[in-house]
């Protein structure tokens, strides 16, 4: 099986939210998809010629999941999901917020809530 980096499905610095700037402008005004693991945040860039390809950002809370085993579970599954989904989304800055629900959730049903959400978000 190929790895992620060799099949262009990684998860390079390129598409991360990395400054409190970038999660500030996504917070002002996002587009919201919510369910009861996830809050999704999205925001297109003005003219999207800035953005080359969608960028994410997390925002996993120790209020969400007290125990760092399970936020780093969680920002696992979210990476790994968004690496998949990235090539289908439209150009724009997401932000992932996790809702208790989701700490008591396998793996498999946290992908499900994913995909609806980035499904919501495709390109038109």
């Amino acid at each position: 099986m190929p790895s992620g980096r060799a099949s262009g499905l990684g998860f390079p610095h390129a598409v991360r939210l990395r400054t409190s700037r970038h999660f500030d402008w996504v917070f002002a005004e996002p587009r919201r998809s919510s369910d009861l693991y996830f809050t999704v945040l999205g925001r297109r860039p003005p003219g999207c010629e800035m953005a080359q390809t969608a960028r994410l950002g997390l925002a996993i809370a120790k209020r969400c999941a007290p125990r760092a085993v399970a936020r780093n579970r969680i920002k696992r599954v979210i990476r790994e999901s968004f690496r998949h989904a990235r090539g289908s989304l439209e150009f724009a800055d997401f932000v992932v917020l996790c809702r208790r629900a989701a700490v008591d959730a396998d793996n498999a049903t946290l992908n499900a809530s994913l995909a609806k959400h980035w499904k919501r978000f495709q390109r038109r």
